[in-house]
This record gives structure tokens, C-alpha cells and sequence, in this order.
């Protein structure tokens, strides 16, 4: 999404933009066994409008929870809305709402129906055992309150900020948590997030790549859409709804069925096929579904390969601009003198 697409939408103080609840569902119900008896942290939502709240609420029983941990920051658009994937920020929309946790332990069988009305936090709060309150900062994730909610949980699922994606996977690294977290796609192409990736420490989620991650977004914002963006690309009309569009997928470090599943081959090696990069010794291979099953040296693959990566199947190098040994360190691979867009450098097991 452009630049002066986000910078329009700072212009207003009640822009919302949510993670839709049916995309939590598609992705979470894929792990069921791994959140019974757990404490999960949602640490970039605000309790009153997460949808991620909302799921986790709905489906507390349905999942054997524990507990369920929200926290939001104060002064980003995190307290309001979930733009992170827009890395959209502005002085012009800080709001002056004080950031809050919120700490459900029980969800009553006979409150259930009603969570899906609103409010959502009133009804939550109707049971004692269940609690809001104000936090002492700001509700930054990396805040101290918010490392000791993290220290507690044990499963963290968000929407993080998409410019600070790096810390933030750093610090659930540092803190050894189970996460399943959304992302932009070109995240893999970072070098910090793609040495956890070649090293089987995180991987993309159960949701197939190529799927459009679509967004709720407000009245005035979907008008810019139709009248400055082109259908397809910044957003999609579903059901007579405008959606915003994101390059976006799920990483995750909990393991799940797609991750072993064997990859098919359908074709075969041949030179005309699959040319050599001009820069470095590797074989190009320009989709997915055709790597060859006969070659045993080293593919260039484009990263979508994530989605079928199977690592018992094959083994990743690294990735084009910053594997050990590339004659140009920093620089993506060539054929025919042109720049070819990041490469997954893999081999056969």
C-alpha cells in the first residue's frame, strides 16, 4: 500500500483496521492440541476491539484455555485499530485512551452467546473471575509490565507492528515462546528472520501463501480505495464489502501436519529449462512446483517454496543476498545480466 494511501488515512482520528476474525479462525483452528491447558498472550490488541480477543473469547471453552492475556500500546494506532501490517503511524492519530490488560480465566457456557454481541469486554467482565485494568505505561511490548505478562504466557498470537517486526520476534526468541503471529510476506527476505527460518526455528503458518490476507476497513478509507487505488491490488470488494489487501502470511514456531507433508515432483532436469545464475552456481528455478527431482546440487527457488518446505525432505542453504559464500554478498542473483527477486537457495536431503 502507498505511501500517500497511509498518510490519507492518518488524516483521521477513527481509521479501523482489523485482522478479520475469519482469517483467526481459518489459521488457529490447525492448532487445537497445541492450546489446550495454555496461557495465550495477545500483547498488540486492544481488549475493546481485537478481533484476535474476540476469537480467543469465543472459543475459550472450544479450546481448553487457560488463561487469556491482552495488552495494547498507547499512543500508536495499535490502541485502536490493527494497521500494523500497514506500517502506518502518525502523530495525527495518537490517541489519548489509556492502554489496558485485560485477563480472562473462565467464560461461562451461558455467556458464551452473549460475547457475540456487544460490548465484548463488558460481557467478559460480567464474571469476577475475570479482569480489566489500566497499565502503568504505555503498553509498549518491550515495556516491563508487558515482559512479566509475557514471562506468564505461554503461546503469543498477534498482529505485531510490521516495523518492528524484528524486535519482536527477537524478544519471544529471547523469552523461548511459542508464537503464531502475522507478518508481511517480504519478512523472510530479513536477514535476522531468515537465519530462524534456515535454522527450523520458525516457519511460515498452515495458511497457503498465495492466499490474499484481506482487512476491515472504515467507510471513508474504502472511498480512497475506489477512487485512488486499483481493484486487485490495494483492495477487493467481497460480497459488497471493500476489503484492504496486504502481502501478508502467518509465521509460526508450533509445529503443524502441512510442514510433513512430501513434495510432489513433476519434472526432470534439463539445461534449456533450468539455466545457471550468472553470479553464482546455483540452477534457477523460477516456480515452485517446477523443481526438478534429479538434481542434486543447489536451486534457487522463490519464497513461496516456504509453503511447501518439508525439512525432512530438503535442506536451505540461505538466501541469495546473504549466503556465506556469494561472490557479491548483498546483492540478489542475475540471469542474462537481469536481477532476479530473492531466491531460497535449497538442496535435496
Amino acid at each position: 500500500m502507498g505511501n500517500k494511501t497511509l498518510n490519507s488515512a492518518g488524516k483521521a482520528k477513527n481509521d479501523e483496521f482489523y485482522t478479520q476474525i475469519s482469517d483467526i479462525a481459518k489459521e488457529c483452528s490447525h492448532y487445537k492440541e497445541h492450546f489446550k491447558g495454555e496461557t495465550i498472550f495477545c500483547n498488540c490488541d486492544d481488549p475493546y476491539e481485537s478481533e484476535f480477543i474476540k476469537y480467543f473469547a469465543l472459543s475459550f471453552n472450544h479450546l481448553g484455555l487457560k488463561k487469556l492475556l491482552a495488552s495494547c500500546y498507547i499512543g500508536s494506532p495499535i490502541a485502536n485499530t490493527q494497521l500494523s501490517l500497514f506500517d502506518y503511524e502518525s502523530a495525527e492519530n495518537k490517541t489519548t485512551k489509556s492502554p489496558h490488560r485485560i485477563e480472562i480465566t473462565e467464560v461461562a457456557d451461558e455467556d458464551a452467546e452473549g460475547l457475540r454481541g456487544l460490548p465484548l469486554v463488558e460481557n467478559l467482565l460480567r464474571n469476577r473471575k475475570n479482569a480489566l485494568a489500566r497499565l502503568q505505561g504505555d503498553g509498549d511490548f518491550r515495556s516491563a509490565e508487558c515482559v512479566e505478562m509475557l514471562k506468564e504466557a505461554d503461546i503469543v498470537v498477534t498482529n505485531p507492528p510490521f516495523s518492528l517486526f524484528r524486535e519482536y520476534v527477537a524478544q519471544l526468541m529471547e523469552y523461548d515462546k511459542k508464537f503464531l503471529i502475522i507478518g508481511n510476506k517480504n519478512a523472510i527476505t530479513y536477514k535476522e528472520t531468515f537465519k530462524l527460518i534456515k535454522e527450523n526455528k520458525m516457519w511460515i503458518g498452515r495458511m497457503p501463501m498465495g492466499t490474499d490476507m484481506l482487512f476491515n476497513v472504515p467507510g471513508k478509507y474504502s472511498k480512497n480505495f475506489l477512487e485512488n487505488k486499483k481493484e486487485g491490488s490495494a483492495y477487493r470488494i467481497v460480497d459488497g464489502v471493500i476489503k484492504g489487501r496486504s502481502q501478508a502470511c502467518w509465521f509460526t514456531n508450533i509445529d503443524h501436519k502441512k510442514r510433513h507433508e512430501k513434495f510432489r515432483f513433476y519434472r526432470k532436469y534439463t539445461a534449456e529449462l533450468y539455466p545457471h545464475y550468472d553470479n553464482y552456481d546455483a540452477i534457477e528455478v523460477s516456480k515452485v512446483a517446477d523443481i526438478p527431482e534429479d538434481w542434486d546440487g543447489v536451486m534457487g527457488v522463490p519464497i513461496t517454496f516456504l509453503d511447501k518446505y518439508n525439512p525432512a525432505q530438503f535442506e536451505i542453504i540461505g538466501i541469495d543476498r546473504y549466503v556465506e559464500d556469494n561472490p557479491h554478498y548483498g546483492q540478489r542473483f542475475k540471469l542474462d545480466g537481469k536481477e532476479i527477486y530473492a531466491r531460497i537457495l535449497i538442496k535435496m536431503k
